[in-house]
């Protein structure tokens, strides 16, 4: 390169770096964006950011690339996205471990802090768990299951993918409304837990219906009931916990949800709520958002960090009753 041509070059850059951030927002993006997902690839947050993507690709016309960034139960990825330039070009698809459940139970140790260090976005889907047994097991719904627990207090076992997470929750809440005991056995992913339900190792587990639905298809594992407060639409032969009357309060689902760094423009901010909120809208989006288990979810960035709070608040009556602490 010519050194007039490189000169230039620097003096565009630095003149660039010296202007607010608002005045760069006019020309986002010019640049691919990154979205990090914070857990493996080929899960369910992954498989959501993926077809989100996609739709952003041909919205925003430019490339929109996930990064996964696994560890420490979603804080490495999250923590990463919440230290990143607020410039959108640093997305995060959290969960609600990660962004509402995980500061309760790590306090301190967290090393950032979600509700100061993460612009919400936009919610983007509700995903129900499901409650699952083996085929054998001796009930065909949750009040049978509920009887068999009552008569052998502290016996059944319940697998989840983590301690703190929604599916831990899921048990906790079970056991608070009903009264029974159960043993809680963490596993590290959702595919270990479902086999050994299906083999009769663990008696029952919670689980994302698209993990789980393969499983059921395949007679392997037999589904009880869903944990949102009515049946999800996508499978509505499956009975809500609520409807058993001593757990008509239950209603506790995983969602997902596009965060920012904080101090990111409002004009970026805004930008990329349309997109994606208009993406939600999408018929075939849609389909396959439910294929996933998941409900469309799209909400305003005011709604949607409200939506957290009430989130957060019915998570730490849980973490508190039950106890959980990061050990």
């Amino acid at each position: 390169m010519h050194p007039t041509s490189r000169r230039a070059l620097v003096c565009t850059a630095l003149a660039l770096a010296g202007l607010p951030l608002g005045a760069l927002a006019q020309d986002y993006p010019a640049r691919a964006i990154t979205i990090v997902v914070p857990f493996s690839a080929g899960g369910g947050v992954d498989t959501m950011a993926r077809l989100l993507a996609d739709r952003l690709r041909v919205s925003l016309k430019q490339s929109v690339v996930v990064d996964n960034k696994p560890g420490a139960s979603g804080m490495l990825g999250a923590g990463a996205v919440a230290k990143a330039p607020p410039d959108g070009y640093t997305l995060l698809l959290g969960s609600a471990g990660e962004t509402a459940i995980n500061p309760l139970i790590y306090k301190e140790k967290m090393q950032y802090v979600p509700a100061r260090d993460l612009a919400p976005i936009t919610a983007v889907t509700r995903v129900p768990n499901v409650l699952v047994t083996h085929p054998n097991f001796p009930a065909k719904s949750v009040a049978e299951l509920v009887a068999h627990a009552q008569k052998n207090p502290g016996k059944l076992t319940y697998a989840t993918s983590g301690v703190g997470n929604p599916q831990h929750l899921n048990g906790e809440l079970l056991q608070m409304l009903t009264g029974i005991k159960m043993q809680h056995v963490p596993y590290k992913g959702a595919a270990n837990q479902l086999v050994d339900v299906a083999a009769g190792n663990v008696d029952i587990t919670f689980v994302s219906l698209a993990g789980a639905t393969p499983f059921i298809k395949g007679g392997r594992v037999k589904a009880l009931a869903v944990t949102s407060a009515r049946r999800a639409g996508f499978a509505p032969e499956i009975p809500a916990i609520a409807e058993f009357a001593p757990a008509a309060a239950y209603d506790l689902d995983n969602w997902f949800g596009l965060f920012a760094p904080a101090k990111t423009p409002p004009a970026v901010l805004d930008k990329l709520h349309a997109a994606v909120t208009a993406a939600l809208r999408e018929p075939e989006l849609i389909k396959r958002l439910r294929e996933q288990g998941g409900e469309p979810m799209p909400l305003s960035p005011a709604a949607f960090r409200q939506f957290m709070q009430t989130e957060t608040a019915k998570y730490a009556r849980i973490v508190e009753a039950a106890h959980i602490v990061n050990e």
